[in-house]
């Protein structure tokens, strides 16, 4: 298939450039997100190639369809970001990569969760300018902590495992609980109690209209002073003005993202020589216990190269027969 391939950067093409000798396609990369400006460069193609930033509402897909395009392929597990039932109507196939490597977002977790916890971020500047003072550098032992996770999907269970190695109690919340994660220990309860009793909480949930600012206010205010709050999933899972009031007012006492809500216009590009136009992003960045990593916790080499693989495998499907294992249907729900 033709596949026009949007939102690419150098390390995309590298992993797509590789698949391609496998399952070979004509691809053509553009630098620009999918969006109803760009829309119209999918014209003389058969597929189009997207990722978690691209815009596919109603109005782009019909666009798609009118310039004659069968598939989209999305890199990325989630689908948030398409019309489902546009895409449907007007009979184009959408296809995923459900899993890559769940072990690199969940060990991403962990690590914003010990750099969170030993203040390493802080301790490593510190040093790079001479200065050995432990003062405001005080963490805690992971060991006994309760640890709550909402979504025990691929990742999640992942995580859990990694966190009970270190001697936490388990506490987990998912409209589907799992065989794997109860062997383990991990105790399922409802999202007041995990909230009530967690000492850190780590999302590793989709976004669907139910988890939608999932952590508000009202979330906020049942949770431990001083919690601990990890996001790995989908950046609108949390309402970023209600965490913000919980920083200040210290209840919510480290924050680790490395997804956000209005990301879009700001993740995966090069700001440092200008003014960061989010003013929210930017208050963010000036409380000495938020971390905020720019959507990498899928970006190890073992991740990239399945993620190219199964979205150009994804293609051949269709192509070949119309149909693939990783389509995505109205009634899916990631997991």
């Amino acid at each position: 298939m033709k596949t026009i391939v949007y939102s690419t950067k150098p390390y995309d093409r590298e992993f797509l450039d590789a698949a391609v000798r496998q399952y070979p396609h004509e691809l053509t990369y553009l630098d620009a997100r999918l969006t109803l400006d760009t829309v119209g460069l999918a014209k003389g193609f058969d597929a189009v190639c997207v990722f978690v930033n691209d815009h596919l509402d109603s109005e782009v897909i019909g666009i798609l369809a009118t310039v004659g395009i069968r598939a989209i392929a999305l890199r990325c597990a989630g689908f948030n970001n398409v019309d489902l039932k546009t895409a449907k109507a007007c009979n184009i196939k959408v296809v995923r990569v459900p899993a890559y490597s769940p072990h690199a977002v969940a060990e991403h977790a962990v690590g914003l969760i010990l750099t969170l916890n030993r203040n390493i971020h802080r301790a490593y500047n510190r040093v790079r300018d001479g200065n050995f003072y432990l003062s405001g550098l005080l963490g805690f032992d992971l060991n006994g902590r309760s640890v709550g996770v909402i979504g025990t999907g691929q990742i999640g269970t992942v995580f859990a495992k990694i966190m009970s190695g270190f001697g936490c109690r388990i506490l987990a919340y998912d409209v589907c609980p799992n065989n794997v994660c109860q062997k383990l220990g991990v105790q399922y309860v409802d999202l007041d109690r995990l909230f009530a009793e967690s000492d850190i909480i780590s999302l590793h949930c989709p976004l669907t209209p139910d988890t939608h600012h999932l952590i508000n206010s009202a979330a906020i205010r049942q949770m431990k002073h001083g919690v601990m709050l990890v996001n790995t999933s989908r950046g609108a899972v949390i309402d970023t003005q209600a965490v913000i009031v919980g920083l200040k007012s210290g209840k919510i006492g480290y924050l680790g993202l490395d997804v956000y809500e209005e990301e879009a216009d700001v993740f995966f590009e090069d700001l440092s020589n200008v003014v960061i136009p989010d003013d929210v992003l930017s208050r963010l960045l000036t409380f000495p216990n938020v971390i905020i990593t720019g959507h990498q916790a899928f970006f190890t080499r073992d991740a990239l190269s399945c993620i190219a693989e199964t979205t150009l495998k994804n293609i051949s499907d269709i192509e070949i027969q119309d149909k693939s294992l990783n389509e995505v249907s109205l009634s899916l729900v990631i997991r």
